[in-house]
């Protein structure tokens, strides 16, 4: 007989603490809903019972996911939930940016045309600064040649050289390597340029060929 009433007390107990879960604290104007053990779908107004021991989804009016629910989980379940979440938030802010870049490159661009024009007016600053240095560069090989002649007086002892010609001699040394480094980096930005060029290209046809049979 003892043994029947702790039965029923116990039974009693876990009906209660079913019923005071799925009663807590509804969310107003949320929609439960889950995949019982049986593979039915469920919905109601508060916690479903028959879902206690699985996840449960709160949607707004709209069908939008509003907050997930149950079941109770270990602190390793937490932080690994916690981590696909993350994971699936990444991914989708990804997707989002993606698609945002995408929808730019096809404004900007949107034919082949529009995009080797762009090209070349990029390059064609590039060059126009390159030659400018270039020009540079000549004047100043000129200059060194003149230099290099009064040196020549001085070239067993070049310390004895008037300090003005020593002078020049340092600075037209010094501008010969600044324009060369320019040069060299006007060259090597429009490498990069047309590496932009290139790779933006190969994602626009993409996005052409993707647009072609909506245009017909």
């Amino acid at each position: 007989m003892k043994i029947y009433y702790r039965w029923v007390l116990g039974a009693i107990a876990t009906v209660a603490g079913v019923t005071a879960w799925a009663q807590a604290q509804p969310v107003p104007g949320g929609v439960y809903t889950c995949i019982d053990a049986k593979g039915r779908k469920l919905t109601a107004d508060r916690p479903i019972v028959e879902c206690i021991d699985r996840e449960q989804k709160v949607l707004n009016p709209s069908g939008t996911v509003r907050a997930k629910v149950g079941p109770s989980l270990t602190a390793q379940e937490k932080l690994e939930l916690e981590q696909k979440e993350k994971r699936e938030a990444e991914e989708r802010s990804r997707s989002a940016e993606e698609k945002r870049r995408d929808r730019a490159l096809l404004t900007r661009y949107p034919n082949k045309g529009v995009h080797d024009q762009e090209r070349a007016e990029a390059l064609a600053q590039i060059e126009a600064v390159a030659k400018a240095a270039t020009t540079r560069l000549t004047e100043l090989t000129r200059q060194r040649v003149a230099i290099d002649e009064e040196m020549e007086f001085y070239k067993k002892d070049p310390t004895k050289a008037p300090a003005y010609v020593r002078r020049q001699l340092e600075e037209n040394t010094q501008s010969q390597s600044v324009q060369k480094r320019f040069i060299a980096e006007q060259e090597a930005e429009a490498r990069r340029l047309n590496a932009r060029f290139d790779d933006e290209l190969v994602r626009l046809r993409q996005l052409w060929a993707q647009m072609a049979p909506a245009s017909k």
